[in-house]
């Protein structure tokens, strides 16, 4: 069985929480290559924002960006990572499995960004309004 179809697996079997956690010791970790980073963070972002792509009160769409959209992102910051690095973060992971990590930098570094987003789309609403 490929990584991929080992990380739907992984997620449809609940082990969401404990890739998450993975991605965020990989990304912690400085052997860790750029892009893969720059990924992990970008998953670890997009699963704990409380903004998605496709709003969830829409039926079956709003659950699909989720079941589609993180065991992506998480196959794509697999791949570009070393494989012995990637299994020792996620055999990390998931000793670790009930210590989830307090990142209230993280809650805030989100909310500003939508900020930032909704004002940029505010402007440009207005500037067009002129």
């Amino acid at each position: 069985m490929g990584r991929v179809a080992r990380l739907f697996k992984a997620a449809r079997q609940g082990r969401l929480k404990t890739m998450l956690l993975a991605l965020w010791k990989l990304f912690k970790h400085p052997e860790t290559p750029l892009a893969a980073k720059l990924v992990a963070v970008a998953v670890i972002a997009y699963a704990v924002s409380p903004i998605d792509l496709v709003p969830d009160f829409i039926p079956v769409l709003g659950q699909l960006d989720d079941l589609i959209l993180l065991p992506l992102g998480i196959a794509l910051a697999v791949r570009l990572t070393p494989a012995p690095l990637w299994e020792a973060r996620l055999r990390e992971a998931e000793a670790e499995a009930d210590k989830l990590p307090r990142m209230l930098w993280g809650a805030v570094a989100i909310v500003l960004l939508w900020l930032l987003v909704v004002a940029g789309l505010v402007r440009w609403w207005m500037s067009r309004q002129s």
